[in-house]
């Protein structure tokens, strides 16, 4: 990564459906890709992303829907990607309200998730692919942020 491309910052401020996770991953490729991060560095940005993003639609608010003409009502999502020569940094907002705590436990890499589940291997698989995966609340309040963090070079 050069100079001249020490921070970079992204932000998209999107409809809760799963057309626009699919625009802001080619959105992320293409800024990263701009900014110096490696093809295979890019690749797992991309993965993680659109998953967190997909999340958002499927349980932050947005109800699983797959164009914005799906909503029922103005449900948003906000990504914010973080570029620096050090790697990189994603969040991903929703406002499908939730408590923090009560997903710790999904974050925790130490046990294996229950394969017989049909759900709840995907957290497990992003921790594998980052270095750290954290959620808080959202800023405006209205539900979870997911931070996923990942050293480059």
């Amino acid at each position: 990564m050069s100079e001249e491309t020490e921070r970079q910052d992204l932000k998209l401020d999107l409809p809760a459906a799963h057309s626009a996770s699919r625009m802001a991953r080619q959105v992320v490729g293409q800024f990263a890709a701009k900014n110096g991060i490696s093809a295979d560095d890019i690749g797992t940005l991309e993965l993680v992303a659109s998953e967190l993003l997909s999340n958002a639609v499927d349980h932050g608010g947005g109800g699983s829907a797959m164009e914005e003409s799906d909503l029922t009502s103005d449900v948003r999502m906000k990504l914010h990607l973080h570029v620096d020569a050090k790697g990189w940094e994603l969040r991903v907002a929703d406002q499908g309200g939730g408590n923090p705590s009560e997903l710790a436990p999904y974050l925790d890499d130490s046990e294996l998730p229950d394969l017989e589940d049909e759900r709840g291997r995907g957290f497990f698989l992003l921790i594998q692919m980052v270095d750290k995966l954290s959620v808080v609340a959202s800023q405006d309040g209205k539900g979870l942020e997911f931070i996923a963090r990942k050293s480059v070079g």
